[in-house]
């Protein structure tokens, strides 16, 4: 499949917990996606994240949820339900293999902070995400300058940092704070409906 321009299809994959999005998300994915031409920014929710087994985790359909309804009218930006469909823990290698059957002629991008970068090889099949992606390496408070181990392929962009955390979100909400403008508008509203984070994260 080709891209805007004729060319290699290029899909973005930023995965999270997303528990619940918020603007900062948001606002890298799509700064990734301009910086580097994308045709598509997948994010990517987490079915059952494997990082987070010490806390509870939002069902991960109110998660898509959220992250669907923050991208519906965002050009370029798609909620992925690939996890959940594959269902268990959510292991990035195995994600990107099943993108790459479903596109084969596509390349893939992931979307990875500082942080995570410098310990990718703590992860599960880490010769498997060399060879199917490219990194992108964005920047976060605490991990500038961070590099992914020998063998990644990656390009390093900036993007603005803005220091809201989903915990810091559940924190608000369960103190009984507002979160308008640290989540798109949609978000809010569910986590209202549905009653989220009422008690401490």
């Amino acid at each position: 499949m080709t891209g805007r321009d004729g060319s290699r299809k290029s899909i973005g994959v930023y995965g999270g917990t997303f528990d619940p999005v918020h603007i900062g998300h948001l606002v890298t994915g799509m700064s990734v996606r301009h910086a580097l031409g994308l045709d598509v920014m997948l994010f990517m929710v987490a079915n059952d994240p494997w990082q987070k087994a010490d806390r509870d985790v939002t069902d991960a359909r109110l998660r898509l949820e959220m992250v669907a309804a923050s991208v519906a009218d965002v050009e370029g930006a798609e909620a992925s339900d690939l996890e959940l469909e594959l269902g268990g823990a959510s292991y990035t290698a195995q994600t990107l293999g099943v993108l790459a059957e479903r596109e084969p002629d596509a390349a893939l991008w992931l979307v990875v902070g500082g942080d995570q970068a410098a310990n990718l090889h703590t992860w599960k099949e880490v010769a498997r995400i060399q060879d199917l992606a490219t990194l992108v390496v964005v920047d976060r408070p605490g991990s500038e300058g961070c590099d992914p181990p020998d063998g990644f392929r990656y390009e390093r962009v900036a993007v603005p940092l803005l220091e809201v955390s989903s915990s810091q979100v559940r924190d608000r909400v369960a103190a009984g704070a507002p979160i308008n403008w640290l989540v798109p508008d949609p978000v809010v509203r569910i986590v209202a409906e549905r009653h989220l984070y009422r008690s401490p994260a």
